[in-house]
C-alpha cells in the first residue's frame, strides 16, 4: 500500500508539472502574440486625412447594375458577380488539379529546417521546380507560398532581403518557393491556358495550395501567400482569386492601375496585356504605344484593383508598401475596408510604408510579424 500511495503522489506530481508546464508555455505563446499585435496594429488605420476617402473608384458594395450591397447575404453575390466578371475578361482558369503531384529530388539540413528540392505539378501536364523548407519538430505547422522571378531568392541564396521563404521557416512556418512557370517572366510558359499570364500565375499558386494542403505536416486551414513586387503582383492575384488562401502579403506591387508609374505595369502582355492581334511594347502606355489585352478592357471599363482586393474580405491582408505604393494608395484600400465593415470585421487590411521599392529589415519584420499573427493563431484572430 505504501508503494501503491508513493507511485499515486508520484504521477500527481508529473500531472501537476504537466499542467504548470502547459500553463506557461500558452502563456508564453500568448504574450508573443499579443506582442506582434502591438507592433502591426498602427498599420490597419489610414492617416486622418486619407479616411473614408473612396476617390473616383466605383463601389464594390455597389452591384454592376446600380443596385446596393445592404447585407452579407448580399455581398456574396456581389462577390460572385465580381469574380465572375474578372474570370470573363481575362479568361477561365483550367481545371484545379486537387492533389498536385511533389516529387522530392534532394533534401539539405539548414539549421534547424530540412530543405527539399522539388518538382510540383502546377497545371495540367506541366511542372515546376521549386523548395519546401519544413521546420524541425511536430507539425502539423502554418505554410506560405512564395513566388518571385526563381526560386532561390526566397531561399537565400540569392538577393538579400528578399529571402522570406528562408526567414519565415526559421520562425516555424513550412515554405514553399517557387518561381515564374519556364524560367522567363516576361515569357511565361502557359501551356494550353487561355487566361491572360497574371492570371495564370494565381492559378499556379492556387494548385501550390493545394499541393501544400495535402502535406501532413501542414495545417491547410493556415495557408498564406507573400511575394515582392513581380512576385507581390503574383501574390495578390493569388490570394483574391482563390480564396482558399487564409492571408496574404503583397510588398509594393502597385495596389492600383497607376498609368504614371512605368513598374506598375499591369499592361505588359506578360501581366495583363497580352493581345493575339498585338504585342505592345514594354514601356508605359500612350497614343503610339496603346493599352492592349484584358488591361485595355478592365481600364477601359473603369474596372480596378480594388475590386479584387474588396474579395479578400473578411480574410486580412497587409500591403507592405515602397515606391509604388505610397500612403494614399489607403484610398483604393478604403474599399476593402468598407466590405470588412459590412461583414462585422476590423483590422483585416493594412499598408506599412518606406521610401523605396526594395524591402527593408524593418518592412519585412512587420510581414513576419503579420503572418505569425494571422497564421499561428486561432482562425478569428483580428476579430477586434
Amino acid at each position: 500500500m505504501a508503494r501503491m500511495r508513493t507511485f499515486t503522489r508520484m504521477a500527481q506530481v508529473i500531472v501537476l508539472f504537466a499542467v504548470v508546464l502547459c500553463r506557461s508555455i500558452c502563456s508564453a505563446a500568448d504574450l508573443k502574440h499579443e506582442e506582434a499585435w502591438r507592433t502591426i496594429a498602427p498599420f490597419f488605420r489610414p492617416p486622418p486625412e486619407l479616411a473614408d476617402n473612396f476617390g473616383a473608384y466605383k463601389s464594390p458594395l455597389t452591384f454592376y447594375d446600380g443596385r446596393s450591397v445592404k447585407s452579407p447575404a448580399d455581398w456574396l453575390e456581389r462577390r460572385r458577380e465580381i469574380l465572375a466578371k474578372w474570370h470573363q475578361i481575362m479568361g477561365p482558369w483550367p481545371a484545379m488539379i486537387e492533389k498536385p503531384k511533389v516529387e522530392f529530388l534532394g533534401e539539405e539540413k539548414r539549421g534547424n529546417l530540412i530543405q527539399h528540392r522539388i518538382r510540383i505539378e502546377i497545371a495540367p501536364q506541366q511542372s515546376g521546380d521549386g523548395y519546401l523548407l519544413v521546420p524541425e519538430g511536430n507539425g502539423p505547422f502554418p505554410a506560405v507560398v512564395v513566388p518571385y522571378y526563381e526560386p532561390e531568392t526566397s531561399i537565400g541564396r540569392k538577393a538579400e532581403l528578399r529571402d522570406f521563404g528562408y526567414q519565415l521557416s526559421k520562425r516555424g512556418f513550412v515554405t514553399l518557393s517557387i518561381g515564374s512557370p519556364g524560367g522567363d517572366a516576361r515569357l511565361p510558359a502557359t501551356g494550353k491556358a487561355q487566361c491572360q499570364p497574371l492570371s495564370f500565375l494565381a492559378y499556379v499558386a492556387a494548385n501550390c495550395y493545394n499541393a501544400l494542403a495535402s502535406l501532413p505536416q501542414v495545417d491547410q486551414a493556415r495557408i498564406g501567400i507573400v511575394g515582392h513586387s513581380y512576385g507581390g503582383k503574383w501574390a495578390m492575384f493569388a490570394a483574391c482569386l482563390y480564396d482558399k488562401f487564409a492571408c496574404g502579403v503583397w510588398s509594393d506591387p502597385g495596389v492600383a492601375f497607376d498609368e504614371k508609374r512605368p513598374n506598375v505595369n499591369y499592361w505588359e502582355p506578360w501581366y495583363l496585356g497580352l493581345d493575339k492581334d498585338r504585342r505592345r511594347t514594354p514601356g508605359l502606355v500612350t497614343p503610339e504605344n496603346p493599352r492592349t489585352g484584358a488591361y485595355k478592357d478592365l481600364f477601359e471599363s473603369s474596372h480596378d484593383l480594388h475590386e479584387l482586393q474588396a474579395l479578400m474580405a473578411p480574410r486580412p491582408f497587409l500591403v507592405s508598401g515602397g515606391s509604388e505604393d505610397r500612403p494614399e494608395r489607403w484610398i483604393a484600400l478604403n474599399h476593402a475596408l468598407a466590405v470588412n465593415r459590412l461583414l462585422g470585421y476590423t483590422n483585416r487590411v493594412a499598408m506599412t510604408n518606406r521610401p523605396d521599392h526594395t524591402p527593408t529589415p524593418e518592412s519585412n519584420e512587420q510581414i513576419y510579424l503579420f503572418l505569425e499573427y494571422f497564421l499561428k493563431s486561432a482562425p478569428e484572430a483580428g476579430k477586434r
